[in-house]
């Protein structure tokens, strides 16, 4: 029998390991620029990478927060966690497409931008909805 929401619990962890996984390629671009801490610019291919690793940054606490309400909110939805893990996976897949886009060519990161800000929204506007028919049915 699968344990209560280990399937999100593990998609969280993939997605902090892709968050790891930008920090280290932020020290590669630093190796390969020349650019020490705490300079944040100087050449493109490092500002690409930080960029990406802070727009990252940025959008997890939206991300995980929605993720886990989605999660624990009315567990007792049908696929609650299947769907919750599936979107996250949707997340980690945009974020990467993301990623390898803006740093080859920050014109190109749309699609990426596009699949894991769906997916967020996806997972936050669900945990409200289903909040709001737990306050609706049940009440507070």
């Amino acid at each position: 029998m699968q344990h209560p929401h280990s399937l999100v619990a593990i998609v969280t962890c993939l997605s902090l390991l892709v968050f790891i996984w930008m920090m280290i390629r932020v020290g590669g671009a630093r190796g390969r620029t020349g650019i020490s801490p705490p300079a944040m610019t100087g050449h493109p291919d490092l500002e690409r990478h930080v960029r990406v690793h802070l727009n990252t940054l940025e959008v997890l606490p939206i991300y995980l927060t929605s993720l886990w309400l989605f999660t624990l909110v009315y567990p007792a939805f049908p696929f609650n966690d299947l769907i919750a893990a599936g979107l996250g996976l949707v997340w980690i897949l945009g974020r990467v497409i993301y990623a390898l886009a803006y740093v080859k060519d920050p014109a190109t990161r749309s699609r990426g931008f596009g699949i894991q800000g769906l997916a967020t929204i996806l997972l936050l506007v669900g945990a409200l909805a289903k909040a709001i028919w737990v306050l609706v049915t049940v009440g507070a």
